[in-house]
């Protein structure tokens, strides 16, 4: 799994019906202390995350495996959202 941060949303109006339901999000991926690192994917949301929330999301065939994109295309799938990043017992990021 990444970690991330929300930035924005992806808007496709004519996309795979198995994508119909879900909302598309554009993630920054970010370092332990919630610090922009380089890259950005976009990722459906399995969780209901919003813009600003620091979450986990799996990529490849694991962002199939959770309950809501089991056989559904997708290469990156928001799982959690992080409420707390501890590092060496230093809390890092707190929402």
């Amino acid at each position: 799994m990444l970690l991330g941060k929300v930035t924005g949303t992806v808007v496709a109006s004519a996309k795979d019906e198995r994508l119909r339901d879900f909302k598309l999000l554009i993630v920054e991926n970010v370092s332990p202390d919630g610090k922009a690192a380089s890259g950005y994917t976009v990722a459906v949301d399995a969780v209901g995350a919003g813009t600003g929330e620091i979450v986990l999301y799996a990529t490849g065939s694991s962002a199939r495996q959770t309950t809501v994109t089991d056989k559904r295309p997708t290469d990156a799938t928001i799982v959690a959202i992080v409420d707390t990043v501890e590092v060496a017992g230093k809390v890092t990021y707190q929402k």
